[in-house]
């Protein structure tokens, strides 16, 4: 009866603004104005909560780099990487690895039986926006946005010819390739066809000038990468847009390679392709995802091999009303269906599947000139499952709006949850098909103010809290041959401060940002007596602290970037008796960029922990030390003409 009391509500909700609109439409006294969003637009619907988007600048200087190397300098996630280009996860404000949620173009693309992504696998370039969006986010984006959100979208290029091609080399034989192509050319007077095509290749060799720093061994690995990024538009002069992405990834990782007894492969293969169709106000978009995942230890050509499908439908519309006073309204009302099926050797039966649907009601309310509130609703529907409904509140006000400065207060509350992935409900005598669903509440509140003192300079800066609650935190149990059970409910609460400057002049640039995040992430309770002496503990490889601080000068085309990362102590065991030391890298990076006609040559130079410091990320694996990389890339401009095919 609850779940039919929930499932009435959202139906309702989004019922009433179909019969109201239709009602609307023949009244005279309140106009009606639709709105387009191009593809799934979460962060306007994301009222109070933070959220910061990497400017191309930024994305610029990370090319030949994975998205993690740029998140960590940018933002104060915590990032716990094993190797250059071996697996690499996030704890996003003290959260764990599995609750962050992936987006591509809405799409949630972590993986169905591991729950998480590794951010090795995604390349800066492929992608045309990288926003994060902080705090907990399950009544926009679903399962997994406990901690955080990170979202990668794909936008039309405009109607031109740009041609690239990269390369760098690093130290220790390492080296990136990457060849890009956006074009567009208007087709009709009222339709356009556009597109990007991005194939991107990594050669990580590792070969390391030492075996160990400081007598903890340096874990010799290779890995090969490569991938397709391919998108194709098709839009219309009357709002219409038909797309297609395609994301072809491939991942090679061998440890120790050289002893063949030891030596562990993770071979991993993703196919992700989708299909977007918007009419004005109404979108749908169906997708399909398949993960593939061998993996070997000593013998290679016997690999356990996994397999999962994810077939996705979702159907949107939005609702636009303009009020007195400047106040409207905005609404996105929809739905979506996902069927999983995994083939995975170690599970007690070898093909499992399941189904999972989603409705939910998105608003954004403009109240005044100054006032912004967000009401959101969600309700998931899990097979043999049931998720929590997950409402949400957030606003944003003005307390003070000039030309030249602002100031604005941001505060939400929303329910948070995540669906037990299907290596916990099936691993063979490991897993527990009862296991619950996560559950939880995230409040935060902040400041964000901006100041513009003339047309050279610009400040802003953001200072936001939070406190976010997790239950039934789900945990494979040491005390129970590492069996998984719901046992911990986690605090995560802190504190993060971000500030940034920018000076613009006819030939001169410079620039920095400051960034600041405290963190506390302890277990509330104790379950068992294994777990009595780790109440009120920092969680493993948490940092309590973690800081960056990037600075820039450009004199025309060349620019000097200085980079400079800390991370605190992190406990290695979970009774916090033993730790990793802290550490601060810094990094020097120097560019500069030749016009020729329609063509530039770009050089870029970087050196990276110029120090050499000694710094562990997981315990027992030194990270290498100081190294070198140079990059070249050209590029072709043609500007588009007004020719029809």
């Amino acid at each position: 009866m609850f779940n039919k009391r929930k499932l009435l509500l959202i139906l309702s909700v989004t019922a009433g603004f179909f019969v109201s609109e239709n009602v609307q439409a023949q009244s005279d006294s309140v106009g009606l104005e639709t709105v387009t969003i191009r593809g799934f637009a979460p962060e306007r619907f994301m009222s109070g909560l933070k959220v910061q988007k990497m400017d191309s600048a930024a994305r610029n200087n990370f090319r030949f780099q994975n998205i993690s190397d740029l998140l960590s300098l940018y933002t104060p996630l915590a990032f716990k990487n094993y190797g250059h280009g071996q697996l690499n996860t996030v704890s996003f404000r003290g959260t764990s690895a599995n609750h962050t949620a992936v987006l591509w173009n809405g799409l949630n693309i972590n993986s169905p039986i591991l729950g998480q992504t590794d951010f090795s696998t995604i390349p800066v370039a492929g992608f045309d926006e990288l926003s994060v969006q902080y705090g907990s986010a399950a009544s926009i984006v679903g399962s997994d946005a406990v901690g955080g959100s990170i979202l990668l979208g794909s936008t039309a290029p405009a109607q031109s010819l740009h041609l690239s091609i990269g390369r760098q080399q690093e130290s220790f034989n390492n080296s990136q390739t990457q060849l890009t192509a956006q074009y567009g050319k208007a087709i009709h007077p009222k339709y356009t066809f556009s597109g990007k095509t991005s194939v991107y290749d990594g050669r990580i060799k590792n070969d390391y000038p030492y075996t160990e720093r400081r007598k903890y061994a340096i874990l010799p690995s290779e890995t090969f990468q490569r991938g397709l990024v391919q998108d194709l538009f098709f839009q219309s002069a009357n709002g219409r847009e038909l797309s297609a992405h395609v994301w072809l990834t491939e991942n090679n990782l061998t440890l120790t390679p050289e002893d063949t007894a030891g030596r562990e492969q993770t071979f991993t293969k993703a196919y992700r392709t989708m299909i977007r169709y918007q009419q004005k106000a109404f979108s749908f978009r169906t997708s399909w995802v398949r993960d593939i995942i061998d993996y070997a230890k000593g013998d290679l050509s016997r690999p356990d091999h996994a397999v999962t499908d994810k077939f996705s439908n979702r159907i949107e519309k939005d609702f636009s009303r303009t009020f007195g006073n400047n106040s409207s309204i905005q609404v996105k009302a929809g739905g979506e269906w996902t069927h999983y099926r995994a083939q995975v050797a170690g599970y007690v039966s070898p093909v499992n599947s399941e189904n999972r649907s989603d409705l939910y009601v998105l608003t954004r309310f403009q109240a005044t000139s100054c006032l912004l509130v967000s009401v959101n609703l969600r309700q998931a529907f899990v097979t043999r499952y049931n998720p929590p409904f997950t409402p949400s509140l957030g606003t944003e006000y003005y307390l003070v709006r000039n030309p030249d400065y602002n100031l604005k207060f941001k505060g939400s509350v929303g329910k948070s949850y995540r669906v037990p992935t299907l290596n916990e409900r099936f691993w063979k005598d490991l897993g527990n098909p009862d296991i619950k669903p996560e559950n939880g509440w995230n409040k935060e509140i902040g400041f964000e103010q901006n100041y513009l003192p003339d047309n050279s300079n610009s400040f802003s800066a953001s200072l936001t809290a939070y406190h976010n609650r997790i239950k039934d935190w789900t945990y494979w149990n040491a005390s129970r041959n590492y069996r998984v059970e719901n046992l911990q409910q986690v605090l995560a609460k802190g504190i993060e401060l971000q500030a940034g400057w920018k000076n613009s002049s006819a030939e001169w640039k410079s620039g920095a940002n400051l960034n600041y995040a405290l963190n506390k992430s302890t277990q509330e309770k104790a379950y068992d007596a294994y777990s009595l002496d780790i109440i009120g503990k920092q969680l493993v490889f948490v940092p309590v602290h973690t800081g960056s601080f990037i600075a820039f000068i450009q004199h025309k085309s060349t620019r000097l970037t200085a980079q400079i990362q800390t991370t605190s102590k992190r406990f290695a065991t979970f009774d916090n008796t033993q730790h990793l030391d802290s550490y601060m890298l810094a990094n020097l990076l120097a560019e500069t960029t030749l016009h020729l006609n329609k063509a530039k040559i770009r050089f870029q130079g970087q050196i990276n922990n110029i120090s050499d410091t000694f710094y562990l990320n997981v315990r027992n694996n030194a990270m290498p030390g100081r190294s070198f990389a140079l990059s070249l890339i050209i590029s072709y401009d043609q500007p588009a003409k007004i020719k029809y095919f």
